[in-house]
């Protein structure tokens, strides 16, 4: 029957986009992604909501999108949580059992969960998850699955993220209001490592850096369990902010700057390479060079780098038997940037990769999907599927799309800034346009073919 299908449905609420998504699993068992829809993030910052109303309107809007790209009307998501609030801790419990003859079962697992849910936390923070690592059975330890096994203790230590309530109150009020159900939160980290990390890679020892707008995620993986979590309070945005104000420009130009010309490593650029941006209202147009450019920039990443790496030596990764093996996986929007695997390369001395969440998604998934953007959104859905959720329904061709919430579309997107062509007037001076062999450079030369034109323009009339 169509309706038992098992769609799930994840939203990622970030500091510069919000992302719905819908997906099912195909026939072999990858993730089928059937609608998604994006909205610029007005009232979130830093991964925090900070204003309800215009968080509000653009989760409307993202949901709108997906649900008209999709045909699907959604009735509940599955959403990422993060923010400088996350914090984690290890923390060790036990239950004595009242019959050692009976193995162990889920019940018993489950029991020893709800009493670490107990804990005693800070005033004003409650648990989001509570993440068994390794068990212990009257004192036999190293036990991963200790389900069908006898014994009287069963110990357990846990890996616990906990976050302040009113953070995650917040964010399920700007749901709810969006007219739709909360049917779970998980931490962004661990759902961009659900949607870019393989088994081998958990195994091996790895370390997921997810570098957002408003935030950076980290999650250590090591013997297949999750071993350390942290939210580090900076990301692509502050990268904005400093092109902003070291070369006297609007946001807008900084951000296209950033994505299109910025580098990680300024040693790439020649002296020469220079872009041209027009001026405010009739003044000057600005002349900025690239050098200059990838210097702002790498000043920011290196800060940012050096902080996840603190947290890595935090784990302990200098010790023999918490090595990362697999190094270092790099994703979110700020995995783009030109050149920055090598530089977390150089201050890290660990192998480092992009990661694209195309290892779940079924082959036919169209590329923008398969964007490190993406993430966190896949990894929401995959979180929704295995919680067998129906979070989505097929609406019959007869019926148009019900919509209980289409009032705020017109407020949203006068607000909306659409990138206008006089943003960013290109005269680049020596510059060969290599071709693009990475995704990323696929998504750049889209951009950079409306522009050409201009830019043809342009120069004859430069001359």
């Amino acid at each position: 029957m169509e309706n038992r299908e098992n769609i799930a449905v994840g939203l990622d609420i970030g500091t510069t986009k919000i992302v719905a998504m819908i997906g099912r699993k195909n026939e072999y068992g990858k993730l089928e992604i059937l609608g998604l829809g994006k909205a610029k993030s007005l009232g979130v910052a830093r991964g925090v909501v900070n204003n309800i109303t215009q968080t509000i309107q653009s989760i409307q809007q993202a949901v709108l999108e997906a649900e008209e790209n999709s045909g699907y009307k959604i009735n509940d998501v599955v959403v990422g949580i993060a923010g400088q609030h996350i914090r984690s801790i290890q923390h060790t419990d036990y239950i004595s059992r009242s019959n050692p003859e009976e193995v162990i079962s889920g019940k018993d697992i489950q029991l020893l969960i709800d009493q670490v849910n107990k804990l005693a936390m800070l005033p004003g923070e409650e648990i989001i998850h509570v993440l068994p690592q390794e068990f212990k059975i009257d004192g036999q330890s190293e036990i991963k699955e200790p389900i069908g096994m006898y014994g009287g203790r069963l110990e357990a230590s846990f890996h616990v993220v906990v976050g302040q309530a009113s953070s995650i109150r917040n964010v399920g009020r700007c749901i709810q209001s969006s007219g739709i159900e909360l049917s779970g939160l998980t931490l962004e980290p661990l759902a961009s490592a659900d949607a870019v990390l393989s088994q081998e890679e958990k195994e091996a020892g790895v370390a997921l850096i997810d570098i957002g707008g408003g935030t950076t995620d980290l999650a250590i993986f090591k013997d297949g369990i999750i071993r350390h979590t942290a939210v580090i309070p900076f990301g692509g945005n502050v990268i904005t902010e400093d092109i902003k104000e070291g070369c006297s420009i609007i946001e807008k130009q900084a951000e296209l700057l950033k994505v299109k010309f910025g580098s990680a490593w300024p040693g790439e650029n020649k002296d020469n390479e220079i872009v041209s941006i027009p001026g405010l209202r009739g003044r000057e147009p600005k002349e900025i060079s690239l050098k200059n450019l990838s210097k702002i920039i790498h000043a920011r990443v290196v800060e940012i780098i050096e902080q996840v790496f603190t947290e890595i030596k935090a784990y302990g990764h200098e010790d023999p038997r918490k090595k990362l093996i697999a190094g270092i996986v790099l994703t979110g929007g700020g995995a783009q940037l030109q050149h920055i695997k090598q530089l977390v390369e150089y201050i890290t001395g660990m192998d480092t990769r992009i990661g694209y969440p195309n290892e779940h998604l079924a082959g036919n998934s169209s590329e923008d999907i398969s964007s490190p953007l993406f993430a966190t959104a896949v990894g929401l859905v995959m979180n929704s599927i295995e919680n067998n959720t129906q979070s989505a329904y097929k609406l019959e061709v007869s019926q148009a799309i019900p919509q209980p919430r289409p009032i705020v579309r017109q407020v949203v997107e006068e607000k909306q800034e659409v990138f206008s062509e006089e943003v960013v007037e290109e005269k680049v001076v020596n510059k060969v346009e290599k071709e693009p062999e990475t995704t990323e450079g696929r998504i750049r030369k889209s951009f950079f073919d409306k522009y050409v034109d201009k830019i043809k323009d342009f120069l004859d009339n430069a001359e």
